[in-house]
């Protein structure tokens, strides 16, 4: 959800990532031309021309990019709802709000549940996948690129040099981000479905289970890759929390989608160019800022943001150890597939949200530890750098008591946004409120920590969750008449109707977060 902009004054320099893929999509289909209804051809013509593009520029040049986004996310979880509703799926149909909890989850990259994964036929394992790359900003920025290509060659009559230089780089770096793409997710594939195939004890998981190892397989990369945290298994990553090598190949998935993307995509650039010795990867390179492509940063900025990523990681790991070497459900594994496995818990902690380890096993300083981070964007710098003043970096000069009265009211609105901390109170104030009777009747499963965890996690987009015990249902007494049963969904699967639709909006709010 960055926001693009570009120095040639086109539509591109108010758009974001979003947006500028609703216009692609349209100007794609708009762009079609029926030679043999040549009267339909010419009114659409007029109508993409004079009508609806310039309406569409409108909006996404004046219209705040909050809406825009939020637009979108809600245009993609609504088709996404329907796609999973016309679909048959392994087991009974589950309730709509659920279904749609589900596509919002998704696309929101957070893996909160409301229902069980293997649930899910293979048709919608593929819906699903679909919509978390929709959700995801390196897939979409693909077509934003080449969107702000196929514009820039429009708007550049005068073929400048400068000019001519933006339009080749920004068309080779969408082929770049694309082929990245691309070769992430097939050698994740291939070396996942070989390791399930020469691995016995974790093929026959899925098989005792009765899931494609090709949809397992393709899900699970793409799930990682996107940081969305969805597993086709019920109980995520725990079945195969021994499997130490398909939890190794995972982890790099994880933080060449997320944390070290930009790191990653620089070095990439970086080799193609002196492998092919091609101008556009250096002028890539050389104006990565020129360009206004959000994850496009320069060298230091990426090493300290992966160097911070990766100390934040080791640190855990550390404390996961320390604290959770003893741990019940780690027992009866060696002391290397203990290491694996606290590499892999830590990792997914700050964004993916898989797991190998029941939440309520954890201790009470790991559960804290999970929150703090979970609250951390992908883009946190965690080495402190220096910085220009603000008046510098904007490169403008306030000369005149206009700019300068416009530049202190901007500060004021900017002091005036509502903290990100305060939005997370208010939520979980409101679904305290909403969950108070079941807080009353079971408060060892519907206590204040609990509810916290939920909110701060679904907030961040990460998805862990303590889940729901109805043993400590029965020590309150709580009568049933035997109806309870364990589920693989999240704590918010037992919520009222009220608390997951708060918990959609706080998916939502969450994702909305990165324009700020």
């Amino acid at each position: 959800m960055c926001r693009l902009a570009h120095p040639s004054g086109n539509i591109s320099t108010c758009l974001n990532f979003e947006a500028l893929l609703l216009l692609w999509v349209w100007d794609t289909v708009m762009s079609l031309r029926f030679s043999s209804y040549m009267i339909l051809a010419n009114f659409s013509s007029s109508l993409n021309r004079y009508i609806l593009v310039p309406f569409a520029q409108f909006i996404v040049c004046h219209v705040n990019p909050f809406w825009t986004n939020l637009f979108y996310l809600n245009l993609i979880s609504l088709l996404g709802f329907f796609s999973l509703k016309i679909t048959k799926p392994r087991a009974n149909p589950p309730h709509d709000l659920d279904l749609f909890f589900t596509s919002v989850s998704a696309l929101t990259l957070s893996s909160m549940s409301t229902i069980e994964m293997e649930v899910f036929s293979n048709l919608q394992l593929i819906i699903l996948v679909v919509i978390m790359l929709l959700g995801n900003e390196v897939f979409i920025s693909v077509f934003t690129l080449l969107y702000r290509a196929s514009r820039l060659r429009k708007s550049s009559p005068d073929n400048s040099i400068l000019q001519t230089k933006n339009l080749s780089a920004t068309r080779c770096l969408s082929y770049t981000v694309l082929g990245y793409l691309l070769v992430v997710h097939v050698v994740g594939c291939c070396l996942v479905y070989f390791y399930m195939i020469a691995v016995p004890s974790a093929n026959q998981v899925l098989k005792h289970k009765g899931i494609q190892l090709s949809a397992f397989t393709i899900f699970t990369i793409v799930s990682s890759f996107t940081n969305c945290g969805f597993i086709p298994t019920n109980e995520n990553m725990i079945s195969f929390k021994g499997n130490s090598g398909l939890l190794l190949i995972l982890i790099p998935q994880i933080l060449m989608g997320n944390t070290l993307y930009p790191l990653c995509l620089r070095s990439s650039i970086w080799a193609l160019w002196k492998l092919t010795g091609k101008p556009e990867f250096s002028h890539i390179l050389d104006n990565s800022e020129a360009l206004r492509y959000g994850h496009m940063m320069s060298w230091p900025r990426c090493f300290v943001l992966g160097a911070g990523a990766l100390g934040l990681i080791m640190v855990q790991v550390v404390m996961f150890c320390l604290m959770e070497w003893r741990n019940q459900e780690l027992m009866e594994l060696s002391t290397y597939q203990k290491l694996a496995g606290s590499l892999f818990q830590v990792t997914n902690s700050r964004h993916s949200g898989e797991n190998i380890v029941d939440f309520f096993s954890l201790s009470s300083a790991i559960l804290v530890l999970f929150v703090v981070v979970m609250y951390l964007p992908a883009s946190t710098i965690l080495i402190p750098t220096a910085t220009k003043p603000e008046m510098e970096t904007t490169g403008n000069v306030i000369s005149s008591n206009k700019n300068l009265k416009k530049n202190t009211m901007m500060i004021m609105l900017r002091n005036l946004k509502v903290s990100p901390v305060f939005n997370m109170a208010i939520f979980i104030i409101v679904i305290c409120i909403t969950e108070r009777q079941s807080m009353k009747q079971d408060p060892l499963n519907f206590n204040v920590f609990n509810i916290i965890l939920e909110v701060a996690s679904a907030y961040g987009n990460v998805g862990y969750t303590m889940g729901y015990s109805c043993s400590k249902r029965r020590l309150m007494m709580i009568s049933d008449d035997g109806k309870c049963e364990d589920k693989w969904y999240g704590f918010v699967g037992w919520w009222s109707k009220e608390g997951k639709v708060l918990l959609i909006l706080v998916m939502l709010f969450g994702r909305l977060n990165k324009l700020r």
